[in-house]
């Protein structure tokens, strides 16, 4: 408003001059084209030129709740298997045996299709199934609730559903339990994990990576002394400092101490733990989430295991859901036998 005031005075000025001023021409014209030149100048810094009409771009819609993160991250993820397949030939600990794989009889007559202690199969019956017989449930891949060692603790039923998806840590040993096989993880591993990457997150859970998981098939080695561990004060640091989940490792026990201190300790302070895990070596150390799976036997004191590393999709190791979406699954590359141990594989 200040620039058409100062616009409108100085037309005002420009007009009185021109009427007063003796010329040759006659005033008319002049005061014709002053009014001009000032009405152009008003008109064009109080009308702004019309802009060029943009393009409407209307918003991708959004998917219900989480759906659309499963759509933003989970699909593209990369996914890692942490987990041994069982099987009847495998490292046990030496207290317990060794589960057995055998076809699944019938536990009672079918008139006309199946006699009671029959092998169901393929051509007969359209399917097989197999019986387990499991001298343990600590084996494999496994999660430890408290009931394993305490009287009191929760069993394995007794695990909440939110033990689901974690914050992933790993840490990474490897390289001090290739020069000392018996090392065990120490509160200064931690402190060196945290000044790289931060503050362990509360709830997490922390896998102590020492590639032992590699010597699986090596039934002697892999549970004779020494083997790496986790020591007590490291332990205590990350439930009662970091207040973790849990911690998991490769070996079957946590510790080589006499009376397997860590282990006690964790049960009778009401907290799980993870053995037998596999392929830390192939998930970044931070960054990832963990997906938790187990069978939930009522009243059991130990979990056959699932363990799923998520990670991000450009992550170098693992497969997405776009690559494997799961559905339909591939075939096998040759008709399914049982082997000598009972289990299932493609016929050579």
């Amino acid at each position: 408003m200040k620039k058409i005031f100062v616009s409108l005075l100085v037309m005002g000025i420009l007009l009185l001059t021109a009427c007063t001023t003796q010329a040759t021409q006659p005033p008319a014209p002049v005061i014709t084209q002053v009014v001009t030149q000032v009405v152009t100048q008003v008109v064009t810094q109080v009308v702004p030129p019309t802009p060029t009409p943009q393009p409407t771009v209307e918003p991708e819609p959004q998917l219900p709740g989480l759906w659309q993160v499963y759509e933003d991250f989970f699909k593209a993820a990369k996914y890692v298997d942490l987990t041994h397949p069982f099987e009847p030939v495998q490292p046990v600990w030496p207290g317990f045996g060794n589960a057995k794989f055998k076809p699944a009889v019938a536990g009672q007559k079918i008139e006309g299709y199946v006699e009671v202690g029959e092998e169901f199969t393929y051509e007969k019956h359209g399917f097989v199934a197999t019986a387990y017989e499991l001298l343990t449930d600590q084996y494999g891949t496994q999660l430890d609730p408290p009931a394993h060692w305490d009287n009191l603790g929760a069993t394995i039923s007794d695990i909440p559903a939110t033990y689901a998806i974690r914050p992933l840590v790993v840490i990474n040993i490897a390289d001090k339990v290739a020069q000392d096989e018996g090392y065990h993880l120490q509160v200064q591993d931690i402190l060196d994990w945290e000044a790289q990457y931060g503050q362990i997150p509360e709830g997490a859970v922390v896998m102590v990576r020492s590639d032992w998981y590699k010597k699986w098939g090596d039934l002697e080695r892999f549970n004779q002394k020494p083997f790496p561990g986790v020591s007590l004060d490291a332990l205590k640091f990350l439930h009662l400092e970091r207040k973790i989940l849990f911690h998991g490792h490769e070996p079957l026990d946590t510790d080589t101490t006499p009376t397997l201190e860590g282990e006690y300790w964790l049960m009778h302070n009401h907290f799980a733990q993870a053995e037998g895990v596999a392929n830390l070596d192939q998930v970044p150390e931070a960054g990832a989430l963990i997906i938790i799976g187990f069978a939930k036997p009522k009243g059991g004191t130990g979990g056959y295991a699932r363990y799923i590393a998520v990670c991000p999709p450009d992550w170098q190791y693992g497969v997405s859901i776009l690559e494997v979406p799961g559905a339909p699954l591939p075939t096998q590359t040759a008709p399914l036998v049982r082997d000598e141990n009972g289990v299932l594989r493609p016929s050579p």
